[in-house]
């Protein structure tokens, strides 16, 4: 996770920065998910980027297995 708030104005503020500042991000790769709240949980805005698997890392069986 890159970034998180409760406050739309602080998220977006944020994404304008990142995005001003040019390349620092390979936008294909994010995540903007704004989890919506309910009266026990406030609303939450949250940036990620999504890691891929290894292609042979731990855990994983390849096609000889």
């Amino acid at each position: 996770m890159l970034f998180e708030t409760q406050e739309e104005s602080e998220y977006r503020a944020h994404l304008r920065g990142l995005r001003a500042a040019g390349g620092q991000i390979d936008w294909a790769m994010t995540r903007i998910d704004m989890l919506c709240g309910r009266l026990s949980q406030p609303t939450t805005y949250r940036l990620s980027l999504f890691v891929p698997d290894p292609e042979d890392g731990p855990g994983r069986s390849g096609p000889d297995s």
